[in-house]
């Protein structure tokens, strides 16, 4: 019995099935990377759909490779991982221009260099993929929908009858018991 294919491990066979699509450019690939789902650093979140960070960066010496989980759609992960491939091969030293934007037109990469698209011929190559290896098992996130932050410690507020001296501590410590007041008196939890 096999496992369920991962996002990560999908990334890998993907990684592997394109090394012939670059290889018709006469482009090799880094003989290892390292792809995972997640948000890019140091992004906008809502426009960078991948992000590849440079070998200098990692303590394993690989390109890191991120798509991101906003989206689903095979074609279009695909499209994000030629794209961020192409900046692995040159160890992002091209960022949008030169060597990147050559390689990017030649595999089949179209629209803004920044925010490429899949052209038709390219398509084709990565409908192949997906028939070959399945469609991407990841259901995507939604924004709008992202969890709410909760708050860590809460400070309650205690009073003094007596003088309406105000003071602050956390729950554990009203465990033991309220403090005394500067005059004296007991001070009590408010409500």
């Amino acid at each position: 019995m096999s496992a369920e294919l991962t996002r990560e491990g999908w990334l890998a066979l993907a990684v592997e099935a394109l090394r012939p699509v670059f290889a018709e450019i006469k482009v090799d690939l880094p003989a290892s990377v390292a792809v995972s789902c997640g948000f890019p650093g140091g992004a906008p979140i809502r426009k960078t759909l991948g992000q590849c960070w440079k070998t200098a960066a990692a303590n394993d010496g690989r390109s890191h490779l991120f798509v991101t989980p906003i989206i689903c759609d095979s074609e279009t992960v695909l499209g994000v991982l030629v794209h961020e491939l192409i900046h692995a091969v040159d160890d992002c030293q091209s960022g949008h221009k030169g060597a990147f934007a050559k390689m990017a037109r030649a595999l089949g990469l179209e629209g803004k260099l920044t925010a490429t698209r899949v052209g038709a011929e390219l398509a084709v190559k990565l409908a192949e993929i997906i028939d070959a290896i399945g469609p991407y098992p990841h259901a995507g996130l939604s924004l709008e929908a992202k969890p709410t932050k909760t708050q860590g410690t809460r400070m309650l507020k205690v009073e003094c009858p007596s003088c309406g001296y105000i003071v602050r501590t956390t729950a554990k410590w009203l465990e033991l018991g309220t403090p005394t007041c500067v005059c004296g008196e007991q001070m009590e939890a408010a409500a």
